[in-house]
Formats: C-alpha cells, sequence, structure tokens
C-alpha cells in the first residue's frame, strides 16, 4: 500500500499525529533512528496536566533573574558558550512574556489544554494502557506560607477562569495525605484533574503498537535525508527509501535543524533537564512539585524519579548534571533517598518557541510538508490532541480548535 504520510519523530508528539492518522484511514510510517519514546517524552515528570492552562512565563522579577545569571537557582542554569545562540530567543521570550500579551498566549494555550485529558483518555483505551495511569492529580507543596499563599491566591484565579480544580491542605493534612515525607511543611496545593504516569516512554510504546496494530508501520530511519521529491516528500529508512505525498516534521528539539536546512529561520530554543530514580524508600502517592526549588519528586515504576528544572545548552554538549546534584539535597530535606537506581543522570531537552505556543500546520513554503513541535513542557500533555488537530488540517476535515494561533506563518 502507498504511504500517505511520513510522521518524522517517535516521541509523544510524533506517535499520536501518527497514531491519529491511521484512526482516521491513513496509511502511515512513523520514522525514528531509535526506538519509540526514548528521547524527551521519556524523561519527564510522567503527569498530563490538565490545569497547566498558561504556560511557563519568563519570570518578570529581577531577583528571580539574578538568581539564575549568578547560578543561585536550583530551577535554572546555563552553560557559557551556549549564551550566544539562545541570549537572543530569550530575550523575545522576556517580551513575549509581557502581561499584556501573555494573556492572549494564554488563552490560545489553554484551548488546546482544554482538550488534553478526553484526547489522551481515547487513546489510554484503545492501547489497553490504564495500567499505567493514575487519576488522582499530584501537588505542590511549599516550604513557606507566603508562596502558599501567593499559588493559592493564583490557583483560585486560574479556577474561576478556566474551570480546574484544586484543593489545599495545611501542614496536617499534608502529613496525613504523604506519610513519608519527614519535613514538616505548610501545606500544599493539590490539583485535581491531571493524571499522573507510572512509566512515560511505556505510554508512548502502547501508543505506538496501537498504531502499528491499525496498519502503520514503524520504520528507522534518518529524519536528516528529508528532501522533497516529484510526488511529495522521501526520506531514507534501513528498508531504502521511503516517499509520501505528506511529511510530517515532528523531532521536537531537534526540529529546528531539520527546519533550518529547508530555509525556515524558527525561534526555536532548548532547555535541557535531568532525572534519576530512587529505589526502597517510602516514596509518595502521587507527584510532588517543590514549588520553591523548581524540582518534581514523582513516583515510577523505577522508583521515585527526582527531576530537574531548566539547563540552557547546545544539543550533545557534555552532562553537567549540577542541578541535579541540588535537586537531590532538596529532595532529601523533604523524603529518604536511597541510592540511585541509574549509575549516571538520565540527560533530555525539551523543544520551546520564543511566544510558548507550539508550531503545528503547513509549512508556509513546501506544500505537503507540515510541523507539529515546540511544545516546551507539555509535549506528554498535548501529544494527543495536537496529533488530532494535525491529522485533521491534513486530511481538511474541520478541526477540533483553531489553528490560526499555532501556525508557523506567525513568525
Amino acid at each position: 500500500m502507498p504511504t500517505d504520510v511520513l510522521v518524522l519523530g517517535a516521541g509523544m508528539v510524533g506517535a499520536c499525529t501518527a497514531l491519529q492518522l491511521a484512526r482516521r484511514g491513513h496509511s502511515v510510517a512513523l520514522v525514528d533512528r531509535q526506538a519509540p519514546g526514548r528521547e524527551t517524552s521519556y524523561g519527564n515528570a510522567g503527569i498530563i496536566q490538565r490545569e497547566a492552562v498558561e504556560p511557563y512565563a519568563f519570570p518578570r522579577e529581577w531577583a528571580t533573574v539574578l538568581d539564575v545569571a549568578l547560578k543561585r537557582s536550583v530551577d535554572a542554569t546555563y552553560h557559557l558558550d551556549a549564551l550566544p545562540s539562545v541570549v537572543p530567543q530569550l530575550m523575545r521570550y522576556w517580551h513575549e512574556s509581557a502581561p499584556g500579551r501573555y494573556a492572549a498566549i494564554a488563552r490560545d494555550y489553554s484551548r488546546l489544554i482544554e482538550h488534553c485529558l478526553s484526547e489522551h483518555d481515547a487513546l489510554i483505551a484503545e492501547s489497553n494502557a490504564a495500567q499505567l495511569v493514575r487519576k488522582e492529580g499530584y501537588r505542590v507543596g511549599f516550604r513557606t506560607r507566603a508562596a502558599m499563599d501567593a499559588a493559592a491566591t493564583n490557583a483560585a484565579d486560574l479556577r474561576d477562569r478556566y474551570g480546574v480544580r484544586f484543593e489545599l491542605l495545611d501542614g496536617d493534612a499534608l502529613a496525613r495525605a504523604e506519610p513519608g515525607l519527614h519535613a514538616r511543611l505548610p501545606g500544599a496545593l493539590h490539583w485535581l484533574d491531571p493524571w499522573s504516569v507510572s512509566d512515560p516512554g511505556a505510554l508512548v510504546d502502547r501508543y505506538v503498537q496501537r498504531f502499528i496494530d491499525l496498519g502503520g508501520r514503524l520504520v528507522q530511519g534518518d529524519a536528516a535525508s528529508l528532501q522533497p521529491e516529484a510526488q511529495g516528500w522521501q526520506v531514507r529508512t534501513t528498508d531504502g527509501p521511503l516517499q509520501a505525498r505528506h511529511a510530517v516534521i515532528a523531532l521536537g528539539p531537534w526540529a529546528g535543524e531539520l527546519t533550518a536546512t529547508l530555509g525556515y529561520r524558527l525561534p526555536l530554543f532548548v532547555k535541557r533537564g535531568y532525572h534519576r530514580h530512587y529505589r526502597g524508600g517510602p516514596g509518595l502517592r502521587v507527584p510532588l512539585l517543590d514549588a520553591e526549588r523548581g524540582l518534581v519528586i514523582a513516583p515510577m515504576a523505577a522508583g521515585l524519579r527526582v527531576t530537574t528544572g531548566a539547563e540552557f545548552a547546545r544539543i550533545g554538549a557534555p552532562s553537567t548534571p549540577v542541578q541535579l546534584g541540588q535537586a537531590e539535597i532538596a529532595a532529601r530535606e523533604l523524603i529518604d533517598l536511597p541510592e540511585p537506581v541509574e549509575s549516571v543522570p538520565w540527560l533530555g531537552n525539551r523543544p520551546c518557541t520564543v511566544d510558548m505556543k507550539p508550531i503545528m500546520g503547513p509549512a508556509p513554503r513546501h506544500p505537503g510538508l507540515w510541523f507539529n513541535f515546540g511544545h516546551s513542557h507539555q509535549g506528554f500533555t498535548l501529544g494527543p490532541v495536537s496529533g488530532r488537530l494535525l491529522a485533521e488540517m491534513i486530511e481538511g476535515s474541520q478541526p477540533l480548535v483553531d489553528p490560526a494561533p499555532y501556525s508557523p506563518t506567525r513568525f
């Protein structure tokens, strides 16, 4: 059977794009250099964040920016040699985070987040993946009453505007809910709507297996070999050249390099992140975000996963897990962590845009080429809805939401 669509990249976004197309009867080849879900989609905190109706803005408080600049923050750090390439994008990121512009961006962003649970739910059911998912939300823990009060005010505003649900726990209630915590915290904010996943990579695997069951092809190949040809697009694979009328670039942090070879200069940058697992301690019942240190402690099949914030560095630069060491220290203040599972921490890359919105839609200058990347911290959350929206655009059907705000032409 001739292939209708090549989908390049088998992370959560690419896997869901391929699956959504296959569900609609298209012949699809999903192309990656390695097994599905082994890069960015593997290493996150495993939370489908229904409450994340507003994207991560650039900090407007100069004290916070100064802490990062002086490398005093656990939440963010950087490599000096990466600054010449990343600073221009960060300046645009700061510009787009101004309150007036950010309000419009958040409205567009929330329209995607609104559908994250329902779209994941359909794919989870079809993929026999329910045992990987807990529908009990996650908690944000606070070390100071002032931080908790400020977060509660913001959460109430999000509830009133977007309908997301939460409850506040005082110190006693938090201690009862999470007896594994040995620190006495002022309390926590429990977001009730999100779901957590015990193995993010395994969920991607299940979606890909469902894609294969529907007749899709998983192919090992080199996305960098993509080139236009008479009838559409061609990519080199281990099975030989593969052609299709349409091609979707869903390469996450590697999308910028490929699109640049095709003549596009998209304002993309990368945030790196680390994680490590620990086994044998008291554990947690649901994931916990340490709000004032910028780390997440999440119960996973492999053990407690401690994840870091953002590191600004070049893709492929040597690992510098200083942040993870700081995160481990902070985590041990809250909970007993046994010896780590991995001898070397995991390192991955998050694909970001300067206006915090993903890039989804037809490439402006290449018929049959489509973009689906730039989801920053929320590719795991938004994979199914992004895949559905792109599938609807490719086949010309009524889209779930207006795709205009995410179009590549906005740049």
